[in-house]
């Protein structure tokens, strides 16, 4: 496995750019299952996961190319509902993401329970219940979901009890094939969510209300060759204002967007961080020592899950105390024991973490536990003092592009060994 050799205390400064939405591409990639023609993404990041899923639709029969780095041609004309291979279901838990489609299109489907980042539970049942009241049967069988519906999808009222992203996004694409009209209370909001929308839309869905706490559906029998630009990376665009911020500098956010970032913008403020919109982009500047704050992870529009774990890093050097609780995730605490590697003075008492400033990390050797988790260890390693390693960087690779390539061209200075 690869490591990061990162030796520290180098401010960065100039632009970086941000690639588009992992969050996004991956069900939009999954909706290609929907439709006999051809869908055409653009502003895809080169990612691992990007891979994972590719892969995974090749095992259904889609046709994917890709005619230039940061666009994706997936056609599902000659797709059909097969079993995927578990070696690739187990590294990624977006690869549920097939089942709405899958089940729509062709009346049935078998999907392996799924994988991903150690992070918690993550359960899939609101995906199946949703599927469940749109009239599909399904079992739980050896580590696979087995749905049907022969007779195809009906349109009703789905009330989620919990705001969930994969929920909202598996009954999106299923009702855009059932009959009639499809309600989806108390949807997630996440501006992934309304790219998703937009997609389908444009693939011939009749959606509206992709975005907010309502959606409506109304179903459709085909749908239409299409193209869709993909969102920014919020959650890219964060990572880097934090690398700004933890090493003392300045950076430019190219195709960042300071609208989808109001929670986080707001935290970053608060603890010093200077934040503002650019003909580009997004800039973001130290401003000095940085501040304490308190923070409660929550679903968009609240502070992310994604950024607590980068967030954390930041406030490691904080003036004073700060808390982080998250209520999003159960387990999302791993770098808690590596960040203390750094010297980091943190305390874990159930979901909250209290995180006590000091006045300087110090290098280490650490390790990898998920994916945000990964990025946290590595903006650590930028602000300590000395040579620190970050193993098992593929969950680096699984959601951020070339990213030690981008720090190195801004001053920090990385190398990738291989294993």
């Amino acid at each position: 496995m690869d490591r990061l050799i990162i030796e520290g205390g180098r401010p960065l400064q100039g632009s970086v750019q941000i690639c588009g939405a992992k969050n996004a591409a991956l069900p939009e990639l999954a909706a290609c299952l929907l439709s006999d023609r051809p869908l055409t993404l653009t502003n895809v990041p080169d990612l691992a996961d990007i891979t994972t899923m590719c892969r995974l639709l090749e095992g259904y029969g889609v046709k994917v190319t890709r005619p230039n780095a940061s666009t994706l041609v997936v056609d599902a004309w000659g797709a059909v509902s097969a079993e995927a291979a578990y070696d690739i279901v187990r590294t990624m838990r977006a690869t549920i993401l097939v089942l709405g489609p899958l089940l729509a299109r062709f009346g049935q489907a078998r999907v392996s329970l799924p994988g991903g980042c150690a992070i918690g539970a993550r359960p899939v049942d609101l995906h199946l219940k949703a599927l469940a009241t749109l009239g599909a049967e399904i079992a739980v069988e050896g580590g696979y979901v087995v749905a049907s519906a022969p007779n195809g999808l009906t349109g009703a009222r789905i009330v989620l009890p919990l705001a969930s992203v994969g929920a909202t996004e598996t009954a999106m694409m299923a009702a855009a094939l059932a009959r009639g009209e499809t309600e989806i209370i108390n949807a997630a909001r996440e501006p992934e969510v309304a790219d998703l929308g937009a997609c389908l839309n444009a693939m011939g869905a009749k959606i509206e209300g992709a975005g907010s706490h309502r959606i409506t559906i109304q179903g459709v029998s085909t749908f239409k060759p299409a193209s869709h630009d993909l969102l920014p990376d919020r959650i890219e665009a964060g990572t880097y204002a934090v690398a700004a911020a933890i090493t003392g500098g300045e950076l430019e956010l190219i195709g960042g967007r300071l609208e989808q970032l109001a929670a986080v913008a707001d935290v970053l403020e608060r603890a010093g961080v200077q934040l503002w919109p650019t003909d580009r982009g997004v800039m973001a500047r130290s401003g000095g020592r940085i501040r304490p704050v308190d923070i409660v992870t929550e679903p968009y529009p609240g502070f992310p899950t994604d950024l607590q774990a980068q967030v954390m890093a930041l406030l490691t050097l904080a003036d004073g105390t700060s808390t982080l609780r998250e209520t999003v995730f159960e387990a999302r605490f791993m770098h808690v024991p590596e960040l203390a590697r750094f010297g980091a003075d943190i305390a874990l008492s159930g979901t909250t973490a209290t995180v006590r400033g000091v006045a300087q990390l110090t290098a280490a050797p650490v390790m990898a536990t998920d994916l945000r988790a990964s990025v946290s260890l590595v903006l650590a390693a930028l602000a300590a003092k000395g040579e620190s390693t970050i193993h098992r960087v593929y969950h680096l690779d699984r959601g951020y592009e070339a990213l030690d390539r981008k720090l190195v061209r801004c001053g920090a200075a990385i190398r990738r060994v291989a294993a």
